[in-house]
């Protein structure tokens, strides 16, 4: 059975050692449940409208309810926990706002933007809806068990869909059995310092067999969420403000202080590309994506961008988009010594065969993670794209439709986080896989050397 961080031996360098307390036992998710209310009497007014947030949205009265709202700041808060249940809140009722009308609103009210940045600078998070705010934190359980995919709700939704909820704690399980390996990875980075490849195979087996049980809860969406209900009910709720110029917000969205007070802000929306967990293996695995992700026109190449001189790439970037513990946990352990190199550096011989294959099998499983991902975004998101929206559907989805100049309608296939959909996702999927493909042709090299010699 995985180890867990608390069973860890104290031995271990002290590079691994300072890296623990920046997660939980829980790898990326919380230790206990998040918080399901704030008790402070004076927050009520922002519980309340969350409450109703399916019905505001639904009826296109979610403006005025908040226009309504007087300012609260954050001097309440106490605890982590109540920092980042406000966090959910104001993310909420941030995205409610921005493309809960007939057309996205280019200006959040003080009543927000005010408590949101207050909120989001503690956590040190972007004020926009993150994977943090969505899935992180917004998610109750029957238990403490958090990988028990049947125990899991999420806590708020914008559609008030059994769907969306499905959508969230799917994540939520995904990160839970994920968190499992962490322990084991960060040891066999450690184990390098003394050429131990039995413990560095030993993690790696792990790892594939990890991987390959969260891509069979990737197959268990289905299970409780309709493509056509995710695409048309719950998608246009998930967008950034970034590269949405196109669905009416070329400027983002401007973060209104108060008294002329404030900034634009052009900010990615929640996706599962600021899963702190998947870009994990990528650092443990060293995989590299080279790809920014962005968006580009019909006329423009359809190869993924590749970033300029200095340009952050889109898994960089969106690290931003992670809590700061999270990230500094991220940043440590890009430093920690590369398992990749070490199965790279290792000589020809059968003795470290099996330390290789492990390698091969892990950034194999991890591809096909990618895989079953692209599948999922195909199923959910492309083939919805090309039908007519349901005649249930009382809006636009303004996420992902702009007007041509003769009028008619034109969809523009980004991601919620702004990429440019399926090259990115390719170009992941290829990047994981090309990583043991590299040690399997090394190997071959290497025995036509041996063969020919």
């Amino acid at each position: 059975m995985p180890a867990r961080i608390s069973d860890l031996s104290i031995s271990q360098s002290e590079d691994v050692l300072n890296l623990y307390p920046l997660i939980s036992r829980n790898g990326f998710l919380p230790v206990k449940q998040p918080l399901q209310r704030l008790a402070d009497a004076y927050y009520q007014p922002w519980e309340q409208i969350l409450d109703d947030i399916p019905t505001l949205l639904r009826e296109k009265t979610i403006r005025s309810r908040i226009g309504n709202l007087g300012v609260l700041t954050a001097a309440g808060l106490n605890t982590e926990r109540e920092w980042q249940r406000a966090y959910v809140i104001l993310c909420f009722l941030t995205h409610g706002y921005i493309w809960g009308g007939d057309i996205p609103s280019e200006v959040l009210p003080p009543s927000i933007t005010v408590p949101l940045l207050q909120v989001s600078s503690h956590l040190d998070l972007p004020p926009m809806a993150t994977y943090a705010a969505l899935n992180l934190w917004n998610f109750s359980s029957t238990g403490e068990d958090f990988t028990d995919l049947d125990g899991l709700k999420a806590l708020h939704t914008f559609s008030g869909t059994e769907d969306e909820s499905w959508f969230y704690v799917l994540s939520v399980a995904v990160e839970a059995r994920g968190a499992r390996i962490i322990p084991l990875m960060l040891r066999a980075t450690d184990a390098i310092k003394h050429r131990d490849r039995e413990t560095v195979t030993h993690a790696l087996s792990n790892m594939a067999t990890c991987i390959r049980q969260l891509t069979q809860l990737l197959d268990r969406m289905s299970e409780k969420c309709d493509p056509t209900v995710f695409y048309h009910q719950i998608r246009p709720f998930l967008a950034g403000t970034k590269n949405m110029g196109a669905a009416g917000l070329p400027h983002g969205v401007f973060y209104d202080e108060g008294d002329g007070v404030g900034h634009w802000r052009q900010l990615r929306g929640g996706s599962n590309g600021q899963s702190s967990l998947i870009q994990f293996f990528d650092l443990v695995l060293g995989i590299e994506h080279p790809s920014t992700g962005n968006y580009k026109t019909p006329t423009e190449s359809s190869k993924p961008a590749m970033r300029a001189a200095g340009e952050l790439s889109f898994l960089e970037e969106v690290r931003f988009y992670m809590p700061g513990p999270h990230r500094k946990f991220l940043a440590g352990v890009s430093q920690l010594d590369s398992i990749k190199d070490f199965v790279h550096s290792t000589p020809s011989s059968p003795a470290y065969q099996p330390l290789r294959q492990s390698y091969q099998d892990a950034t194999a499983a991890f591809g096909d993670f990618r895989q079953a991902h692209m599948q999922m975004v195909t199923r959910y998101i492309v083939v919805p794209s090309r039908k007519p929206a349901p005649s249930l559907s009382s809006s636009k989805n303004l996420a992902t439709t702009s007007m041509h100049s003769d009028g008619g309608m034109v969809k523009e296939l980004t991601g919620t986080g702004g990429t440019d959909l399926i090259p990115f996702l390719k170009s992941t999927r290829d990047d994981t896989y090309r990583a043991g493909l590299r040690v399997a042709s090394r190997d071959a090299g290497r025995q036509s050397e041996h063969t020919s010699g």
